[in-house]
């Protein structure tokens, strides 16, 4: 036996290992002597790998785990909210439930180009789809949108807050955009009407963190019944009448549930006939009058005047301004408006 220096450490009889001495192993056992055998014999200098061969698969185990373990908490579910006023833009809103709103405005196309924000509403915003954003509508909602200008007409999910613009009513995803015929970072005149029966459904179906339920004890009810009277004496009986008999219980109506709306609005375009526009600005609305005139002469420099709208003991009296010749005439005087403390001038189409 020869004795292997590769080691550097040597043992004795008894097996302990000693420093500085070298250990009788033999020539077949000893890797190291092998393999400078293997080099010599094919004239090219090899590397031992002393790596066990399941090393790389528990690297990508352990990695994976400690991936696992950094993953937070998952996103919470969409939610239907309305939410507490806000300033966006410069200008405050005050968010409310309404299922039958109609108004006229201008749109702009929201700036987002990839989707995955969360919304407002908890939702992830796609550009690709029809969504979009308005500043008081609860959330979500479903809104028709027409194109005042073109006579084109979409669905869209609004699920955001928006758009950041003081005078716009809402903001568009690029898909929705794109249909309605908008390009670019321009407004166009739109009409929007709150789809009621599919906005009522989500209403009803998303979990609402606002609204605590009510604990209401049912109170005992029992099955509504009929009865057959007899004639009153010296009456007759109508031909028809059925006869005195038992109690017949009474149908009970059922109504069926409004149904969802998918979460992908279909992209169908309805088209309208066009008509002339009139670009406004409703500085206020009032129940007296008196208050209406009063206003519209302090903004006598502007060309206010008082339109009464309404029948009855609903007529009111709204301070309007125009129509102006274009959209930049019509920002401009709403700036102005704004910086002498005008709390919500509303620029519309009529």
């Amino acid at each position: 036996m020869r004795a292997c220096r590769a080691g550097g450490l040597a043992a004795d009889r008894r097996g302990i290992a000693r420093p500085g001495q070298e250990a009788e192993v033999p020539r077949a056992a000893c890797p190291a002597h092998d393999a400078r055998a293997e080099t010599t014999r094919r004239g090219r200098p090899q590397t031992l790998s002393r790596r066990a061969p399941w090393g790389g698969a528990a690297a990508l185990l352990l990695a994976a785990l400690l991936a696992g373990c950094e993953r937070g908490p998952p996103p919470p579910p969409p939610r239907y909210v309305v939410g507490e006023p806000y300033s966006l833009g410069g200008a405050w809103s005050y968010p409310r439930e309404d299922f039958t709103l109609v108004e006229t405005g201008y749109a702009v196309r929201l700036p987002d180009r990839r989707a995955g924000r969360r919304t407002a509403s908890n939702e992830i915003f796609d550009p690709d789809q029809l969504m979009g954003a308005h500043r008081t509508l609860q959330l979500p909602v479903i809104l028709r949108v027409r194109n005042l200008a073109n006579g084109r007409e979409i669905r869209v999910r609004v699920n955001d807050r928006g758009p950041m613009q003081p005078g716009r009513i809402l903001g568009l995803s690029a898909r929705a955009a794109a249909l309605l015929g908008l390009a670019g970072e321009g407004a166009i005149p739109v009409r929007i009407a709150v789809d009621e029966a599919p906005s009522r459904a989500l209403a009803g179906a998303l979990p609402n963190r606002e609204a605590a339920p009510l604990e209401m004890a049912a109170a005992p009810s029992g099955a509504v019944q009929r009865e057959a009277l007899p004639p009153p004496p010296g009456a007759r009986q109508g031909a028809g009448r059925s006869a005195p008999g038992g109690a017949v219980p009474l149908a009970r109506e059922e109504f069926a549930a409004p149904e969802l709306p998918p979460n992908k609005l279909p992209e169908q375009v309805a088209e309208y006939p066009v008509g002339p526009i009139r670009i406004l600005i409703e500085a206020g609305t009032f129940f007296q009058p008196a208050q209406a005139r009063r206003q519209a002469q302090g903004l006598a420099w502007a060309g206010a005047w008082v339109e009464p709208f309404g029948i009855g003991r609903d007529m009111q009296y709204r301070v309007r301004l125009g129509p102006f010749p274009s959209l930049a005439a019509a920002d401009q005087t709403l700036a102005q408006l704004r910086r002498g403390g005008l709390p919500d001038p509303k620029l519309l189409i009529d």
